[in-house]
């Protein structure tokens, strides 16, 4: 793809679009990138790109910038669906996102991972596989590192994992991988979908690059995958399959076994992974079976089951303080994470919810709340739409902040429940993000931890009336 002396626009100048930026204005392109917000929001971000000779607009995406350019490339956050994005569609002008201009020039295999929840765990798990069976791996997509900047950087690693949203692939046109990966698809983005079946349709598009000899890894146990398989051209594997002797990959207690086609079933052991809950199992199998199929060994598998970490804001334990377990989950931003995070827990639950509802049904949770439920507390934008589903089922606060949630939910629990931080809902009505977010739930578990300021003993009040 020849880029030199292009017209380029970078729409969107978060992480993404700065370093597709970088990268075009590497290859000789003439670029130039809007963004909503105002200049202050980028920081030093701002002079490297002056220093690049980037006109940079701000406040908007401009007619005048739209018409100007040959190519267009979007940044996951920004709506493909813009009218100022449609009509230069209907002028000819391509619009593509950060992860096809990425695809482009990558000439490695691709192992590449979507879904509604578990993206990020499955992910990490599937590079750490593969890194265990000594393959040159680079990690990343929207997991934090973008693609484009792998192939800025010279392209060094012998395979590629790729985290994919449903926004990446909303923006794909070539963008195929070797193995793609579907763990699960329910309810969420809805605010930026304009339906569930534009969503489906979204995740769908994993595979519709992918040739005979590819790969497709998907969830046997979700209805929406089954009722969409049929259309999938390339080789299909299953996982969280109820056929033991099914390819895939299936479990039996903690005994997960591997079937690929014409190779002997591979046995791994589950008993020391440390990810908690049936959702992560099926992480790990579906995790396993890729990597396997990408090149890693068993026994690199096995080690990495074994080693494999918790990530941070991810059913996260804080702490235990009288006997009370708090646990941060701050990246379930959706309806199914916190069902899938409730049944973790065998025992009672004080859940904290709130945020930017992202049009999600909380009524769908009704269930699991009285089951797992010790009471709720809520705070953020969506407080009245979450009381109005869940809050008529155990004692409710609501709260103006996460220190008073925190506060309210320990003077809720009792010794042997848990905390459970696990909003729901992005967390944009108050922080840049859910890691921000999750920190400030850290924090406010740590206060409690400190023991509250007393009044001076009895001598040292002498001496101070003294001083007087």
């Amino acid at each position: 793809m020849d880029l030199h002396r292009k017209r380029i626009l970078v729409v969107g100048l978060a992480r993404t679009g700065i370093a597709a930026a970088r990268f075009l204005h590497g290859r000789g392109a003439i670029v130039r990138a809007t963004d909503q917000a105002d200049e202050s929001r980028l920081g030093t971000a701002v002079a490297e790109l002056h220093a690049m000779g980037i006109e940079l607009e701000w406040g908007g995406h401009s007619d005048a910038s739209v018409s100007a350019a040959e190519m267009i490339v979007l940044s996951p956050g920004v709506p493909h669906t813009l009218p100022v994005l449609q009509a230069a569609r209907n002028r000819g002008i391509p619009v593509i996102g950060e992860t096809e201009l990425a695809a482009r020039f990558i000439r490695q295999p691709i192992v590449a991972v979507t879904g509604t929840n578990g993206k990020t765990t499955t992910t990490e798990l599937v590079g750490a596989m593969l890194a265990a069976s000594d393959r040159r791996v680079f990690v990343g997509g929207n997991i934090g590192r973008p693609l484009i900047g792998y192939v800025d950087a010279g392209m060094q690693a012998e395979i590629v994992v790729a985290e994919v949203s449903s926004f990446q692939l909303d923006t794909i046109e070539t963008f195929r991988p070797s193995v793609g990966v579907l763990l699960n698809i329910t309810a969420d983005h809805l605010d930026r979908h304009e339906s569930f079946a534009a969503y489906t349709a979204a995740k769908m598009r994993l595979f519709e690059n992918q040739h005979a000899q590819d790969l497709a890894v998907l969830n046997a146990g979700d209805p929406v995958i089954a009722a969409h398989a049929e259309c999938i051209r390339s080789r299909r594997l299953f996982f969280n399959t109820a056929d033991p002797g099914q390819a895939g990959a299936g479990l039996n207690g903690d005994t997960l076994i591997l079937r690929l086609p014409d190779r002997e079933p591979v046995r791994l052991d589950l008993a020391r992974f440390r990810l908690r809950g049936v959702h992560n199992a099926e992480n790990a199998s579906a995790a396993a079976l890729a990597a396997l199929a990408a090149g890693a060994h068993p026994e690199g598998i096995q080690a990495a089951l074994n080693a494999f970490l918790p990530a941070a804001h991810r059913l996260e334990t804080i702490a235990t303080i009288n006997g009370v377990e708090y646990v941060n989950d701050s990246k379930a931003t959706n309806v199914d994470a916190v069902r899938r995070a409730l049944e973790c827990f065998g025992s009672p639950v004080v859940l904290i919810m709130g945020g930017v509802d992202k049009g999600g049904d909380f009524s769908l949770l009704q269930g699991v709340v009285r089951r797992r439920g010790r009471g709720l507390v809520l705070l953020g934008g969506s407080r009245d739409t979450l009381r109005t589903a869940l809050g008529g089922l155990l004692p409710t606060r609501e709260v103006a902040s996460m220190r008073e949630a925190v506060q309210a939910a320990q003077a809720m629990a009792a010794a042997g429940d848990a905390v459970l931080l696990a909003p729901g809902c992005a967390s944009f009505d108050r922080y840049a993000n859910y890691q921000e977010r999750g920190e400030d739930f850290r924090r406010a578990v740590n206060e409690l931890k400190t023991p509250p300021s007393h009044a001076c003993p009895a001598s040292a009040a002498k001496d101070a009336d003294e001083d007087r």
